[in-house]
């Protein structure tokens, strides 16, 4: 994995004196973060190459081979609706709380590299982490078409059906038609 210059940070004067800390506050492009040639995204939900990441982390030394970094990252993102399919943006921001330490436990904590620690994956991890898996243009969007195909519930869902328009299909008597594919499970019995 290559770093990205701008997430490395030496700390060499952090690990001298446990208890000390070091803001760091960067605007770099998403492009910094790539792992070889993949982008940051989810299914359709992507943070674009040239889009603005922005961190505001605190690292600390907590002893002589472990630094702690905490605060949040953010980036915006560009997506689909999933209910009309159309364009979506916002922004993926996620507070991070993590160690970085010399022998790092796979999947818990982050490598302490000599003397420097590289963010790189972090900011990647949390921003793809915090990437919506299926966005929404507005809380109560409808859907492409609501008034061609309106969303039914209760009695007019039945009248939709086949049903009598405020007749329930149940006091009707008649069973509403199965999948036909599950045909074959209704002549099985148990003994």
């Amino acid at each position: 994995m290559s770093r990205g210059r701008h997430l490395v940070v030496g700390v060499t004067n952090l690990l001298r004196r446990p208890g000390s800390r070091l803001d760091v506050q960067r605007e770099l492009p998403a492009s910094d973060l790539r792992d070889a040639d993949a982008e940051l995204r989810v299914g359709d939900v992507v943070v674009q190459p040239d889009s603005a990441v922005s961190l505001d982390l605190v690292l600390e030394a907590s002893s002589g081979d472990q630094v702690t970094v905490g605060g949040t990252v953010a980036a915006p993102y560009h997506a689909e609706c999933r209910r009309c399919l159309e364009p979506v943006r916002g922004e993926a921001s996620a507070r991070v709380l993590e160690i970085f330490e010399r022998r790092p436990t796979e999947g818990e904590t982050y490598l302490l590299d000599g003397e420097v620690v590289d963010l790189t994956e972090l900011v990647r991890d949390a921003l793809v982490l915090a990437l919506p898996l299926a966005p929404l243009c507005r809380p109560d969007c409808a859907g492409p078409a609501p008034e061609l195909y309106p969303t039914l519930v209760g009695e007019a869902a039945g009248a939709a059906a086949g049903g009598e328009a405020g007749v329930d299909a149940g006091d009707a008597g008649d069973e509403p038609p199965g999948d036909p594919r599950w045909a074959a499970l209704r002549d099985l019995r148990f003994d």
